[in-house]
């Protein structure tokens, strides 16, 4: 009989150990599904926005992209990207009339020359869709804010660099994008800087300037031209990084390296090499990732209705062999002090 008695006692008591372990577990699970639950409404996204890139094939834009990524991910929104494959201004607006449709929270848009960018920037503009445009403006339109550089100076600092190269002497040809024709604003600001700083020069000259078109005319076609002119051109400037590369590529075939002296745009890894193996002198560059990061910035500011600039003015890079090595250097030692910083901690 006692040991009956004692038996059921300790059933008991690890009955009321097995109910708290329990009820312990419960609430455990209880706190965590609360919490799930809290993180899934803090997760929903802030807005969702839309951005229209100029193509798919530049090495700029997808540093642009990366940037406006960063940006949506610390800033809690969604970016839907539409990128034509190549420079068509009618795939742009028709990514532009379907964001306006689908009543998205705001788009950031690269503007062509051709194509009416300014009536459809306009009716987002009525159905309440901020718009910020991007490298290239339309200031006749109602767009908010505008995330650029100051392209009088892209063109001026090139022209520095190639007076620089050649000692103050060359016969220069300059190749624009079609999408920066010669009614482009944007595109007539960087050859008024590139003029401007040339005119105390006399011996340095424009013989030659070309328009490239992706898929018809290449900077490669465009090079070979130059290269077979009797102007004796022994210097290039482009205006985009697609043509710079193009350009470089087509001066390493024709075994032209150190005889022509070539100045482009951009700070992609592969324009980078070429600099390193002096195929490129040097490049005059924004900084991408920076613009598409304020581009994001830019319209979350607008939806918070906070004061935002007229014109974002990015930071501007001259990148030659030197200033890398400089950068690197710079860079290096940032990271050495930082890891020494972590030791103290």
């Amino acid at each position: 009989m006692k040991f009956l008695n004692k038996t059921m006692k300790l059933i008991n008591r690890q009955a009321i150990l097995i109910l708290i372990i329990v009820n312990i577990v419960a609430s455990i699970i209880l706190l965590y599904s609360k919490d799930k639950n809290t993180n899934l409404v803090n997760a929903k996204p802030l807005h969702h926005f839309y951005f229209i890139t100029q193509n798919s094939t530049d090495p700029f834009w997808s540093e642009v992209i990366a940037g406006a990524k960063k940006a949506a991910e610390e800033k809690n929104v969604v970016i839907e990207f539409c990128s034509p494959r190549f420079n068509e201004p009618r795939e742009q607006l028709k990514y532009l009339d379907i964001a306006i449709l689908s009543k998205v929270d705001g788009i950031i848009t690269h503007i062509s020359s051709t194509g009416d960018f300014t009536n459809l920037i306009n009716k987002a503009y009525y159905k309440g869709i901020p718009v910020v445009t991007f490298e290239n403006d339309d200031a006749k339109s109602k767009r908010y804010s505008f995330i650029g550089v100051n392209s009088f100076e892209v063109g001026k600092k090139a022209a520095d660099l190639i007076v620089k190269a050649t000692n103050g002497k060359a016969n220069i040809a300059i190749i624009t994008s079609n999408d920066l024709n010669q009614d482009s604003v944007e595109n007539n600001l960087k050859m008024n800087g590139f003029f401007s700083a040339l005119k105390n020069y006399p011996n340095m000259k424009v013989v030659q300037t070309y328009s490239s078109k992706m898929g018809i005319l290449s900077a490669e076609e465009i090079t070979q031209k130059i290269i077979d002119s009797k102007e004796k051109i022994n210097a290039i400037f482009t205006v985009s990084s697609a043509d710079t590369l193009g350009a470089a590529q087509l001066i390493v075939d024709r075994n032209k390296v150190g005889e022509i002296v070539l100045v482009g745009y951009g700070s992609s890894d592969e324009i980078i090499r070429y600099i390193d193996k002096e195929i490129i002198y040097g490049t005059i560059s924004s900084d991408p990732f920076d613009m598409g990061y304020e581009s994001v910035k830019t319209l979350i500011d607008i939806k918070a209705s906070k004061d935002i600039p007229y014109f974002v003015n990015t930071e501007l890079k001259v990148l030659t062999k030197e200033t890398i090595k400089e950068l690197n250097k710079t860079n290096h030692e940032s990271e050495k002090l930082l890891k020494w910083e972590s030791l103290y901690e």
